[in-house]
């Protein structure tokens, strides 16, 4: 899979493990950015707020996520007989910038090309950021995460397998076509804009079937 980034498209972490509220992050990464970000369209009247950029090896702005709905927390599965799932409605719209492979600022080496795989993989992960087997102990969710982030690499990978459904959503007013799949802890997609940009989502307790895309007109608005 193409991907330049080791940053996750999630939250940013506190030292409790816990998301760290929207407040104190800032749009600083994303007005670095030389591309647009995507968002939910304007149909969407809910909550937005900001969640953290990758960088390349080199250090350019590479890919960053936006939040819609509710801020989720990490998922306990069937936690409280499910009713924390039913409180959380979100989804999250990953933007990776569309890059060939080129060389690295300093001339060492070469960065990788990126592709709707690319965003397919960090919507996979961000998912799983706030997903965790409630049966499962403590100690044991690191090697269900590193077992399951491989999973969402293979199955990135193969975005023209049978693992995955085609679905059309409006993105700026266009019907696109995006790669689409569902697993018990939420739903994944991933496709290519006209204007340059791969987008990836990720979501639960929100159809993914009626949601429609747009540039992102002033980034600051998801401060709060």
């Amino acid at each position: 899979m193409e991907t330049t980034s080791s940053a996750v498209a999630q939250a940013p972490a506190a030292e409790d493990g816990e998301p760290v509220p929207s407040a104190r992050r800032t749009v600083d990464g994303y007005l670095r950015a030389p591309f647009p970000w995507y968002g939910l369209d304007e149909a969407f009247t809910g909550p937005r707020w900001l969640m953290q950029v990758g960088l390349s090896a080199d250090g350019a702005v590479e890919h960053g996520s936006v939040g819609h709905g509710d801020e989720p927390s990490v998922r306990s599965e069937f936690a409280a007989g499910g009713d924390q799932d039913a409180k959380e409605r979100f989804a999250v719209v990953v933007t990776v910038a569309a890059n060939p492979v080129r060389r690295s600022a300093d001339g060492t080496g070469l960065l990788e090309a990126t592709s709707v795989s690319s965003a397919a993989w960090l919507a996979g992960v961000g998912l799983l950021s706030f997903t965790w087997p409630g049966q499962m102990d403590h100690s044991l969710r690191d090697d269900w995460l590193e077992q399951q982030t491989e999973t969402a690499w293979v199955l990135a990978d193969d975005v023209e397998g049978e693992d995955w459904s085609t679905l059309s959503l409006p993105v700026d007013g266009v019907p696109t076509p995006f790669h689409y799949r569902e697993s018990e802890y939420g739903w994944v997609l991933a496709g290519t804009t006209k204007a340059g940009v791969h987008v990836g989502a990720y979501g639960r307790g929100m159809s993914a079937y009626g949601l429609g895309f747009a540039v992102v007109k002033d980034i600051a608005a998801y401060q709060g």
